[in-house]
């Protein structure tokens, strides 16, 4: 299955899909919900970056994943089963949606794609919204033993680490949330709004394939393991496949008062 949903084919099949709104800020992490809540592409439920898609903050980092039985009641509660093909969607061109469809692909679930364009594109084609809660009928999804694909800290030596922080972040010149600022020592930095153009839609499967392809088996990373993910997604685009991720990322590097570098 493609990795991208476009508007036209989810509006085909809008009810042969399970939808998930996966809408969340660093500034305002509550604020995801209060827009669900005042609007949101009908039929989807909610799915909350710090409640469903990770374990409490820790020195594991600010979204450490979730024990792996937890994370299949959560898709239990949101009618999710090994069958259903789920679509995510955010207002942030992907960069959280990606994490559910990261970790969904890393328990084995291929029937998953990220809208393209997200909440943005689907209202400004003109499609219908819905306000409220919307409940699922729960299911049943069986625990996975674990998720694949995942890199412990103590495993990035000798790795190409790819950070995908904002430009600032990665140089060290603002930090507002982790306890030091930089990088990991000799990461490079490919900031995940790179991969998308001016609309907010990821780029042509080749512009991707260019910017990826001279990469040797990266690691990618970023501030707590979620826009991480946005990287991997971009890979599969350009169909070079899904790189290691490091979830713990920059949160738990500085938590753990490793070194880091700063400037370019």
């Amino acid at each position: 299955m493609r990795p991208l949903i476009t508007v036209a084919e989810l509006a085909d099949r809008l009810g042969e899909v399970r939808l998930c709104d996966v809408r969340w800020s660093l500034a305002d992490p509550d604020g995801g919900h209060d827009a669900y809540l005042a609007g949101h592409i009908p039929g989807a439920v909610f799915v909350d970056l710090d409640c469903d898609l990770a374990a409490p903050p820790s020195l594991a980092g600010r979204h450490p994943l979730p024990d792996p039985a937890d994370f299949a009641a959560t898709l239990g509660r949101a009618g999710i089963t090994p069958d259903t093909h789920v679509v995510a969607y955010d207002d942030a061109g992907g960069s959280v949606a990606a994490r559910l469809w990261w970790m969904l692909r890393s328990i084995g679930h291929a029937r998953v794609q990220v809208l393209d364009g997200g909440y943005q594109a689907w209202v400004g084609s003109g499609r219908p919204t819905e306000t409220g809660e919307v409940t699922a009928e729960p299911a049943t999804y069986p625990a996975p033993d674990g998720f694949t694909g995942v890199v412990r800290m103590d495993e990035l030596e000798g790795r190409l680490l790819v950070d995908a922080r904002i430009p600032e972040r990665y140089r060290g010149e603002i930090e507002p949330v982790d306890p030091k600022a930089g990088h990991i020592p000799d990461a490079i930095n490919l900031p995940y709004p790179g991969n998308l153009d001016p609309s907010g839609r990821f780029l042509p499967p080749e512009d991707l394939r260019r910017r990826f392809e001279d990469l040797d088996d990266p690691v990618v990373y970023c501030g707590s393991g979620t826009n991480a993910c946005h990287l991997a997604l971009a890979m599969e685009v350009a169909g070079l496949g899904m790189p290691d991720v490091y979830v713990g990322s920059f949160s738990e590097w500085s938590r753990r008062d490793m070194p880091v570098e700063t400037g370019p």
